[in-house]
């Protein structure tokens, strides 16, 4: 947890004092539109609709396919798309959404959250506007689908925990059990981080007890800061670091061209979260020395067309939330943990046509059986014991 000093607690009394403006004003769109809360907007026509993605910034390729899948599911069903870009804020992300919110449109809608706690105002306001939305990666976990209404319809992510293993287990081995790694977490406030970063720990704590964490800088899910991390992490640890976990490949990409600038790539390895097109050019390059020795896939198109196509079978009345089990309010769906001599298996997902083709599976599948993402359990994930 981060030190409560006087900037920190600047931000979070900012924060707070925008928020609550948000809901005010939230209220007041919500008379403005005849709508109360919990409005029963079942069956409504695709012309009275408008799909949103909201995604975290558009530097991190996974955020990029965030936004790929929603323009695939918008072609396929014939709905107008917005796109929200946070700019790694979380007031910018929901100022933008609420704008959107205005237009009178029912909104459809993924949100790809900056932080945890941004989830209950959005679907608040989502709520109050008679929109559905499914939230990905981040809320409070006392925060339930269940407990607000068919509105929000459901929480999705990949197991973290799992993750953070996957990583760990592909760094351990490749050091041979020994050495000093460094971490480059997401955003603090992210259950998503949290939980892959548990897995990295407990994993490394139980079989290689002779790693030592030096250190761990969370980069926002984006190059940029984690190059400057790592940068910094090369000055104070030099040659002594031998391996970098990352949560998820963007700041991979940053935090490899780092060490690349200062002559250490071919002496450290590195494992992180996506195996997204620019890490799969490294592994087949061999890069560094094969510095990349474990991955884990999935795709940021799968995630947000399952959360609209999720949110769209609400709205349409085809899907009725409140009935539907726990795991399909708060969902796990599929990881696939790669090594560098199976990631052959995994490319076809990078073709031009593959966010198309997912979707044509989605539609005819439906949001809990499409490969290779189908539901595996419920969340909210359980941590290890520290």
């Amino acid at each position: 947890m981060p030190e409560l000093n006087s900037k920190n607690f600047g931000r979070r009394r900012a924060k707070t004092r925008f928020l609550g403006a948000f809901a005010a004003t939230a209220l007041g769109l919500g008379a403005v539109l005849g709508l109360s809360a919990g409005a029963d907007a079942q069956g409504i026509a695709k012309e009275d609709m408008v799909m949103v993605v909201s995604v975290i910034n558009t530097t991190n390729p996974y955020m990029i396919s965030n936004i790929e899948g929603a323009k695939a599911l918008s072609a396929k069903l014939g709905i107008p798309l917005e796109i929200v870009n946070s700019n790694n804020s979380s007031q910018t992300g929901i100022s933008n959404i609420l704008a959107i919110l205005a237009s009178g449109k029912k909104p459809i809608m993924f949100v790809n959250t900056v932080a945890s706690s941004d989830a209950p105002t959005i679907v608040d306001a989502v709520k109050r506007a008679g929109g559905y939305v499914s939230i990905w990666w981040n809320k409070p976990d006392g925060y339930k689908p269940q407990n607000v209404g068919d509105n929000f319809v459901a929480f999705q992510k990949i197991p973290g925990v799992e993750s953070g293993r996957c990583g760990a287990q592909a760094i351990g081995e490749a050091l041979g059990g020994k050495g000093n790694v460094v971490l480059l977490p997401g955003v603090q406030d992210s259950t998503t981080s949290q939980t892959r970063v548990a897995g990295f720990r407990a994993e490394i704590a139980e079989k290689y007890p002779d790693i030592k964490i030096l250190d761990a800088r969370p980069s926002n899910w984006d190059p940029q800061i984690a190059a400057r991390n790592a940068q910094d992490l090369i000055v104070k640890y030099g040659s002594d670091i031998n391996g970098v976990w990352s949560a998820d490949d963007a700041m991979q990409i940053g935090a490899m061209q780092s060490f690349e600038n200062a002559g250490l790539l071919d002496k450290v390895k590195f494992a992180s979260d996506g195996l997204y097109p620019k890490t799969l050019e490294d592994i087949k390059s061999g890069r560094g020395n094969k510095a990349i020795v474990g991955e884990t896939f999935h795709r940021g198109y799968m995630a947000s067309a399952v959360g609209l196509y999720t949110a769209y079978l609400a709205a349409t009345g085809e899907v009725k939330p409140s009935t539907l089990p726990p795991e399909k309010r708060e969902s796990l769906f599929k990881l696939s943990c790669v090594k560098t001599d199976n990631y052959q298996d995994y490319l076809q997902y990078d073709s031009a046509d593959a966010p198309a083709k997912f979707v044509d599976r989605l539609v005819q599948n439906g949001p809990w059986n499409t490969e290779p993402m189908p539901l595996v359990g419920g969340a909210p994930e359980v941590m290890p014991k520290s």
